[in-house]
């Protein structure tokens, strides 16, 4: 193809598929095997029989993402407590304004959202409103008509009516609030984080039956102050904390020795305050955290 090599082309691809397959399916384990399986079909088809290289993989890895997500359906309900996507630290990048789209598609409140779709509206949403396909495109990836790729896409958006999910303040806000949680945990002090909360703030942790972590869900600033203050001050005292960007917010890691034993990111609502508090303390979603990936807004991409 244009002397191009089959594993060069592939290579020039998998970044995007990456990206793509981790919006799918929440987890950065799976969109790797889901690639991995997309270059194996990839490796043993006719490449004269392919009108579009680029078709061809999006097809086949949003195929196999859509199978995967069957089986992590029935993982899920058997899932001790609640379940949070695997974080990734993304290294921050400016983003120009016309492709905030795709950064703000990865952040946890955001994927957390696609857990509302139905595999096929999470596809069909993902590949017309973030990687920007047609609707010919994508019912062609989906096969089916191009009327009931539209209806996909058009449910999919009234589930996610919450635009706060994709809403993300600016750095020095970030920063603030982070402090002021941090405050809290070292001082037992609530008063600067207290009026930034919002009333709707929930705090969720996920350690997946693997490790110590709340099995409900918190909700409310007065029970979240109490329980960062009183609990996840003495929790969290000893060892070291880094900032990072975590899903392009920021957020914090806590280390065990060389070894990141939780992390945590926020949510905002639109006026700014914090209405999520996310912690993962589900080991086999850490192990990845420590080596950050880059993020290319303008195509969706995802790579170390």
């Amino acid at each position: 193809m244009n002397g191009i090599s089959d594993s060069d082309l592939f290579e020039a691809v998998r970044p995007r598929l990456v990206g793509l397959a981790y919006r799918m399916l929440g987890s950065m384990a799976d969109a790797e095997d889901a690639v991995q399986d997309t270059f194996v079909k990839w490796q043993g088809v006719d490449k004269a029989s392919i009108a579009s290289a680029d078709a061809f993989l999006t097809a086949v890895c949003t195929n196999r993402c859509l199978d995967l997500l069957k089986s992590a359906h029935r993982k899920r309900v058997d899932y001790v407590g609640p379940w949070i996507p695997e974080p990734l630290h993304i290294e921050a990048e400016a983003t120009p304004e016309g492709d905030l789209d795709r950064a703000q598609s990865l952040t946890t409140a955001f994927l957390l959202l696609m857990e509302r779709l139905s595999p096929k509206e999470r596809a069909a949403y993902l590949l017309y409103e973030v990687f920007g396909k047609s609707y010919p495109e994508v019912a062609a990836t989906l096969d089916i008509g191009e009327a009931a790729c539209r209806k996909l896409v058009s449910r999919a958006a009234g589930h996610l009516k919450s635009p706060a999910a994709r809403f993300i303040p600016t750095a020095e806000h970030q920063s603030r609030h982070l402090n002021a949680f941090v405050s809290a945990l070292e001082t037992g002090s609530t008063d600067h984080l207290a009026g930034l909360l919002a009333e709707s703030v929930r705090l969720q942790s996920d350690g997946g039956g693997k490790t110590a972590a709340l099995r409900r869900v918190l909700e409310g600033p007065d029970i979240i102050n109490r329980f960062v203050s009183r609990i996840l001050g003495r929790l969290w005292a000893q060892g070291r904390r880094e900032i990072l960007d975590i899903n392009g917010i920021r957020g914090l890691a806590l280390f065990n020795g060389s070894e990141i034993e939780t992390a945590m990111t926020l949510g905002y609502s639109e006026d700014g305050k914090i209405d999520q508090v996310y912690i993962i303390r589900n080991p086999d979603k850490l192990q990845r955290l420590a080596a950050p990936f880059r993020h290319d807004p303008r195509s969706g991409a995802l790579w170390h």
